[in-house]
């Protein structure tokens, strides 16, 4: 048993299971696709539970994996144990109905005693009680001493999760020593003390759970086995804990040399450096896999984490950006197994920057709120936080609830989780509410259509159809026939295409001698297309045969702008990086709207590239080729896939020549060719870390040239420019006229202050050692007001002027502050700001120079007036 290295351990897990016949795939993405089950991966065998279940059909039936896995439900708790981490590693070897309980165990001890050298005497498998079986492999195959097999319950050694499939499971222990026990001679794997440390899990699923208590045998049994990276690191390098580990060591030193703490030395600051280290990794796994900080789902869960991270950055004392240090040695460390990492360093590193940026700007203000509630709560003896408080730091300052309670709690306060919870509840009715009847189809209708068998879409090869009406929907709930109104109609095939993927359902018309109806939308829901229809003329029953007919110009065109969407996402990874993800599109016959995951707003250059590249390729005109196939296929052949899109056991991959490869159950052109052109019109931001891009195609653009052209004559006609091209000449000329104007109003502002200063100044009163003077402007500028009190501020040291400025129905007040009135204690922005509030209005600034905003202009008097006192309080 010698020290080896987390990267050099996972290597020779995987590469000992491939020499067993086992294929090696990649970590899955930690963001779950196909499954709303759960919010991130969290175990290796998460991304398998369909070859498991038998819904999809595994690449192999024996396979090896190191998953990427995420773990917050204890979030508080990382950083205060050395226990706890959101980020870890999970070796897994897999069998879909192939080996079973002897190979596993046989393989499980193999690697573990010869290819890592770990005495056997070290090593403690458990069984489940009743599971004879493995008890004989472990003794009379394997031949470990029977002292060393430990049986244990249900509870400890049979796993499962309702009903399906279950089963017993052997763990393997290592014995790290007498001094991690807890005394007792009858110490061994079950008991509470930190000698035996689980390494090894062996699910063995053989039985069916029928959810009443009853187990049957299965007629094809798995097996599922997961071990912990770290925990194996643990034992390979003789360290007590995963940030001992290494690789994690690696970025608690970083930590420390930012910090200038050293790890080890003080428990609270050790604390705080493992909080930073842990979070450190997991977002950047979490950026890297596509999730961006947000207030909702996994973005949230991201936010949390690095918003955890920068605050006890703080507690260490760091008061710069700094996280940016720690993820790129997280990068260094992590990169070799996962080359993505690489890939998207500058990505990942901006996400992060940006973030820790966004909340450095709210932090001090909602850490000093925060601090007040404490203070408060503890001189009122409560113990608990108000939930409308603690709504308002989440709402108004991005504190997330979890930060706030663990705040609280070091204080031994607790929040109102119940208000809080309610407010959030209440925040997202209404949004729902705002969002509502926006799909158009009542979500209470779609039970009438469940026994309803699924359509068959014709439209990839056809515009129109013939079909028959299998249903007809109307507010009253399922029809036999309509004659008029609006109605929504299922066909048993049809051309239109049901919205989804991004793209607009077709319209067009039904038919048939004796009906006609106009479709102004359809949409799909579980493989039915419903077409929404309004009766021009005639009736139309269930069993009629009609012709389905969809607007082909409008199909064309939308067909234009989604095969330009698919170019724009190449163009895009070409030019910015493979960083890019798809966060959305929307393309109808009139716009391309494409989303994307980007740190910052694409600059003229890069959207002149990206636009020269579609082009390039739309004037190529190569064939568009579509091909259905299995989802590994297609990834095999660089098929882009949508995180979360539901993808079934065959795919549809569109090809656009060497250029673009995605899947896609959208329509499109044959040809780039008959995108035409392609144009963009804007680019933007829609949420934090994702760009938006909107641009058209083909007769688009045409209307948008022609459209500036219209622009272009109406401001030549403005400028009085016969020649258009003369534009930019005329714009140049005027503004330089302007120019001079202001220079012109500059000067007679100044002439005019200084007329108006010896009025103003032979008003002034002495207090102590200063001068005030109140002035009220009625009529000028306000640029020449400011020149007033400017001069009078340059030219007179000791004397503060507070100007009142009415000027039509505007009211605003200017104060100032001589260099030596300052020095004795006055304050411009203070006092401005209590003059106006006589008026009812509010204001502030700096100490020598400071404006306000007045309401009531029947008080300027009484407002002025006050300035007096209010100087006079500061002078004290």
């Amino acid at each position: 048993m010698k020290w080896t290295s987390l990267n050099d351990l996972r290597e020779k897990y995987l590469a000992f299971f491939e020499s067993k016949g086992h294929l090696r795939l990649p970590s899955y993405s930690l963001v779950p696709h196909n499954d709303k089950s759960l919010l991130l991966i969290n175990s290796g065998m998460a991304p398998m539970k369909k070859f498991f279940t038998g819904e999809e059909i595994p690449p192999r039936n024996r396979v090896t994996t190191c998953q990427k896995c995420i773990r917050t439900p204890d979030l508080e708790r990382v950083g205060h144990t050395a226990r706890h981490g959101t980020f870890f590693e999970m070796l897994g070897n897999f069998s879909f109905g192939d080996y079973f309980k002897e190979e596993a165990i046989a393989w499980s001890w193999e690697f573990l005693t010869e290819w890592l050298e770990i005495p056997g005497d070290l090593l403690w498998p458990s069984i489940y009680e009743h599971d004879e079986e493995a008890y004989d492999i472990w003794v009379n195959k394997i031949g470990v001493d029977p002292a060393h097999v430990v049986r244990l319950g249900k509870a400890d050694n049979f796993w499962e999760h309702g009903s399906g499939p279950c089963g017993p499971c052997s763990e393997i222990y290592f014995d790290r020593g007498i001094k991690y026990g807890c005394g007792s001679p009858d110490c061994k794997p079950g008991c509470d003390c930190d000698r035996f440390m689980e390494i090894w899990n062996n699910v063995f699923s053989q039985f069916n759970n029928d959810g009443q208590g009853n187990y049957t045998e299965l007629a094809t049994k798995n097996i599922d086995t997961g071990m912990g990276l770290e925990r194996l690191a643990c034992v390979m390098q003789g360290v007590d804990n995963m940030f001992e580990v290494d690789t994690i060591r690696k970025v608690i030193d970083k930590v420390s040399e930012i910090s200038g703490k050293k790890y080890g030395d003080d428990a609270e600051n050790d604390i705080s450096i493992r909080v930073v280290t842990d979070h450190s990794r997991s977002a950047m796994f979490m950026i890297s896999d596509g999730v961006i900080p947000s207030n909702e789902g996994r973005g949230y869960v991201l936010r949390r984490i690095i918003r955890r991270a920068c605050r006890h950055g703080k507690l260490l004392g760091i008061n710069h950006p700094f996280l940016v240090e720690t993820v790129t040695t997280s990068i260094e460390e992590s990169c070799g197994a996962y080359p993505e990492l690489d890939e998207k360093r500058d990505y990942i590193l901006k996400v992060i920057s940006m973030e820790e940026d966004r909340f450095d700007a709210t932090i001090d203000a909602g850490l000093s709120i925060l601090s007040d509630l404490i203070r408060g709560a503890i001189s009122d003896h409560a113990d608990v936080i108000s939930g409308e408080e603690v709504f308002k730091l989440y709402d108004t300052f991005g504190f997330p609830i979890d930060l706030t309670r663990e705040i609280a709690e070091e204080n031994h306060l607790t929040i109102d989780e119940d208000k809080f919870k309610e407010l959030m509840q209440a925040q997202k009715v209404r949004a729902r509410e705002a969002r509502a009847n926006i799909g158009g189809w009542d979500e209470s209708s779609k039970s009438l259509l469940s026994d309803l068998a699924k359509t068959e879409f014709t439209g990839y090869g056809a515009f129109r159809s013939e079909a028959k009406v299998i249903a007809i929907l109307t507010e009253e709930g399922s029809v036999s026939a309509v004659s008029e109104g609006d109605c929504t109609i299922v066909l048993d095939r049809t051309p239109f295409y049901g919205e989804g993927g991004g793209q607009v359902g077709d319209t067009g018309t039904i038919y048939s001698d004796s009906f006609l109806g106009t479709v102004y939308d359809t949409k799909k829901t579980d493989g039915v297309y419903i077409h929404l229809c309004t009766v021009a003329s005639g009736s139309i029953s269930v069993g009629d045969t009609v012709t389905a007919d969809i607007n082909d110009s409008k199909r064309l065109a939308t067909c234009r702008n989604h095969s330009a969407a698919h170019l724009l996402q190449a163009s895009l990874r070409a030019v910015l990086g493979t960083h890019v993800e798809q966060a959305g599109s929307y393309v109808n016959e009139e716009v391309c709207r494409f989303d994307f995951t980007h740190f910052a707003a694409l600059t003229l250059d890069e959207i002149q590239r990206v636009e020269a590249l579609v082009n390039m390729n739309i004037l190529a005109a190569n064939d568009i080729v579509t091909l259905e196939t299995d989802i590994e296929t297609a990834r095999k052949n660089g098929a882009m896939a949508l995180f979360g899109e539901k993808y079934g056991s065959v795919v549809r991959m569109v090809k656009m020549g060497n250029f673009s490869t995605e899947l896609c159950g959208g329509t499109h052109c044959d040809n780039t060719g008959k995108i035409g052109l392609f144009k963009i019109v804007s680019e933007s931001s829609v949420a934090a870390g994702v760009r938006r891009i909107e641009a058209v195609t083909g007769l688009g653009v045409l209307k948008l040239i022609g459209d500036k052209d219209a622009l272009i004559c109406q401001t030549a006609s403005e400028l009085k420019v016969q020649n258009p091209a003369d534009i930019a000449k005329r714009a140049t000329q005027l503004q330089n006229e302007i120019s001079a104007m202001k220079k012109e109003i500059e000067s007679l502002n100044s002439k005019l202050a200084g007329s108006k200063l010896d009025e103003v100044l032979a008003n002034a009163i002495s207090i102590g050692q200063i001068k005030l003077v109140t002035y009220l402007a009625d009529g000028m500028e306000l640029d020449a007001a400011r020149s007033l009190t400017d001069k009078i501020k340059a030219e007179h040291a000791d004397t503060v002027a507070v100007v009142a400025v009415r000027s039509g129905d505007k009211l605003n007040f200017i104060a100032v502050a001589g260099k030596d009135a300052v020095a004795l204690g006055a304050h411009a922005g203070k006092l401005v700001g209590a003059v106006a509030s006589v008026t009812g209005g509010k204001g502030g600034g700096r100490p020598d120079s400071a404006m306000a905003g007045g309401r009531d202009a029947s008080k300027i008097a009484q407002a002025l007036e006050s300035a007096k006192a209010t100087l006079e309080g500061m002078l004290k």
